[in-house]
Parts: structure tokens; C-alpha cells; sequence
């Protein structure tokens, strides 16, 4: 991603133009970072709020997720779609491994805190106008169209408000019916 700089602006008005545009995509950038810092803040709450005894609890629905499952496939989500998608980097997933994942809140914490400190770093990497840099496997159930890194930004922060919504409602069910679940319901009806 291109930065301006101060000296930048004092060049002729062709130049001026380039760095307006520079300083509104990275304006555009940080506005993405608060968003998904935003809503990965809103996760991390929601599992201290259910703490150790039910981040990784099930509601009793077919298909649910506990939190630390659902935290942990956003996180997939941002590394991929971002890390490989939009800045290019080599990034292994399994997606269906993200929901049955489990451990305690602070272990969470401290995923989340790592993949902010990723994301930034590929963010320096992204060109939001330029096309996405592949296309996911169509098991991760993206956007059917082809996609700008830009786009790709977009799904991510439509699957993160998506899941931190789901989170929302999730806490609600466990802390109301504690009792849950904490047996996988299988592959079906997990998202």
C-alpha cells in the first residue's frame, strides 16, 4: 500500500493529485482497521464475558459453534482473504478445523492480538483497485464474482460483522442456558 509523505506535497498540482489519492486510500485503510479492529474487540469481550467454562461451548442447535470456534474461523478468514487473497502471501487453512477448534479465553486473546499484528503488516501489501491475487476454493464460500483486493477487504468485514452479530446471540443462548453442549454436531449446518 503507498504512503504519502509530507514532502510529496509540495510538488506540481499532477503530483498533488497523486498524493490525495494516496492519502484517501490510506484513510481508507485505517477505517478498514478500525472495523475489524472493531469487531475482533466485540468477539474478544464476548469470550471474556463467557469465560473459560463456556467460551468453547455449544448451544444445543444442531450445527452451532462455541465463541472460540467462530472467533477462530474470523481469524481464518482475515489471514486468508487478506493475507493470500489481497497481499499475496502463502497462507494453509482448514476451514473446518477453525470451527472445532478450542482452548481458553487467554489463548484466544492472544491469537486475536497476533493476527491484528499480521493483518497490518499485509496490509501494506494490498492494492485495493488491482484484482484479487487468486481465487478461494469454492468450499470457503465467498463471494461468487470476481473481486478487487479492495472487494476482498469487503468480504472480510462482511463475514466479521456477520460472526460477531452470530457471537451476540450466541453469548445470550449460553449464559441463559449454560448447560449447552460440548460434543461436535458434525459437519452440517456449521456456519
Amino acid at each position: 500500500m503507498p504512503h504519502a509523505s509530507p514532502e510529496h506535497g509540495v510538488a506540481g498540482a499532477a503530483d498533488t493529485d497523486d498524493v490525495g489519492s494516496c492519502q484517501s486510500e490510506d484513510t481508507a485503510m485505517e477505517e478498514f482497521l478500525y472495523f475489524v479492529d472493531r469487531a475482533l474487540a466485540g468477539m474478544v469481550e464476548i469470550a471474556r464475558q463467557l469465560g473459560d467454562d463456556l467460551v468453547n461451548r455449544r448451544p444445543a442447535l444442531k450445527g452451532a459453534n462455541s465463541a472460540f470456534g467462530l472467533t477462530t474461523h474470523c481469524l481464518g478468514v482475515v489471514d486468508y482473504w487478506v493475507g493470500a487473497l489481497a497481499a499475496g502471501r502463502v497462507v494453509h487453512r482448514d476451514r473446518e478445523a477453525e470451527f472445532h477448534a478450542t482452548g481458553t479465553v487467554a489463548e484466544l486473546v492472544s491469537r486475536v492480538q497476533e493476527g491484528q499484528r499480521q493483518l497490518r503488516l499485509d496490509l501494506d501489501h494490498v492494492e485495493p483497485p488491482a484484482p484479487a491475487r487468486g481465487d478461494p476454493p469454492s468450499g470457503f464460500l465467498g463471494p461468487r464474482r470476481a473481486l478487487t483486493q479492495g472487494g476482498v477487504l469487503l468480504h472480510v468485514l462482511e463475514e466479521l460483522s456477520q460472526h460477531h452479530g452470530q457471537l451476540e446471540i450466541l453469548r445470550d443462548l449460553l449464559t441463559a442456558h449454560p448447560q449447552g453442549t460440548t460434543h461436535a454436531f458434525g459437519t452440517e449446518g456449521t456456519r
